[in-house]
């Protein structure tokens, strides 16, 4: 496609890439320099961890907010290499959990590496994304991160710089809007969205994903930040789980799931952005049904063809031009 942060690598490869255990000054002399040591910092997500999410409201900026308390969960997931196209790479991450002995597997978020973008889907306003144009100079030598939800439906994206000063490999984003997370959403809380900077960084373990968040509103008619919230996920590499129950998964889905993120690509082609409506439990209202179809193509209970079938018929009936 003409579109770069829709392009697709030719074969999809279950590739369960992870790094060795290394210090962040080992990476750094190791992996040689400029886009190849890029490329092997962003491959080096891939892999089976123990996560852990905390959340953390600090300065609130209206007198009326009271911060949150501090939010923490967890768990285990596997990100795998979904493809790797040298200037392009997704990433899927696949979360297990365990329940009265039994294992379920969610798929989680994607996240979609493009390198010198000439454009990336940006969170504009409410249910809305656009194909956002990159300028040449914020472009050259920076890679795009594009952020996608459990049914491959738009999260954010942003542009950024990968940086080895002090012996650590680190990826650093521009602000940008993203939408309410589930876990704000369902409170109903007087911010609607926030301006977010990430940042990813490798670590002796694994790696840590790592935002700053503004969290924004409205009063009185105008835009208001309401509160800050720093936001550390750890991903600490871990293999006792379940991690066969995650690849078992993506092995069955992956052909599926590959049609889906090619119908929203479609979707996202036609308006240069998209309209899709999200509701505080799910995140986009296509999420219960696409996630659905999934489970139904791992338990045998409908053919490939026929969930991808109803997935773009979900997805059409769904969005509209941005």
């Amino acid at each position: 496609m003409s579109i770069q942060f829709t392009r697709r690598a030719s074969i999809l490869a279950l590739a369960g890439v992870g790094a060795a255990a290394a210090t962040p000054a080992a990476f750094a002399q190791s992996r040689g320099s400029g886009v190849e040591r890029d490329r092997q910092s962003i491959l080096a997500m891939a892999g089976d961890y123990n996560v852990h999410f905390a959340f953390n409201e600090t300065t609130p900026f209206v007198a009326d907010y009271e911060p949150l308390e501090p939010k923490t969960s967890g768990g285990f997931e596997s990100v795998r290499v979904v493809s790797d196209g040298g200037d392009f790479i997704q990433l899927q991450h696949l979360l297990v959990v365990s329940h009265e002995g039994q294992n379920f597997v969610i798929k989680h978020w994607r996240q979609d590496w493009t390198y010198q973008p000439r454009n990336v889907l940006m969170y504009s306003q409410l249910n809305r994304w656009r194909l956002e144009n990159v300028s040449s100079a914020d472009r050259r030598g920076a890679w795009s991160q594009t952020v996608w939800q459990t049914d491959d439906s738009p999260r954010y994206g942003g542009v950024g710089h990968w940086d080895y000063a002090n012996g650590r490999a680190m990826w650093t984003s521009a602000p940008a809007l993203r939408p309410l997370a589930r876990r704000d959403a369902v409170r109903n809380p007087p911010y609607n969205r926030y301006l977010g900077i990430n940042r990813h960084a490798l670590t002796p373990t694994g790696w840590v994903h790592e935002q700053d968040n503004e969290k924004i509103g409205e009063r009185d008619g105008q835009i208001a930040a309401i509160v800050h919230e720093d936001v550390v996920n750890t991903y600490d590499r871990y293999s006792d789980y379940e991690i066969a129950a995650a690849d078992s998964y993506w092995t069955a889905t992956q052909e599926y799931w590959a049609a889906v993120r090619q119908a929203w690509d479609e979707a996202i082609t036609r308006g240069r952005g998209v309209y899709v409506e999200e509701e505080a439990q799910n995140g986009a209202i296509t999420g219960p049904t696409l996630m659905g179809l999934a489970s139904r193509v791992q338990d045998g209970e409908v053919q490939t063809a026929a969930a991808v079938a109803e997935a773009r018929t979900t997805i059409q009936r769904a969005t509209r031009v941005a």
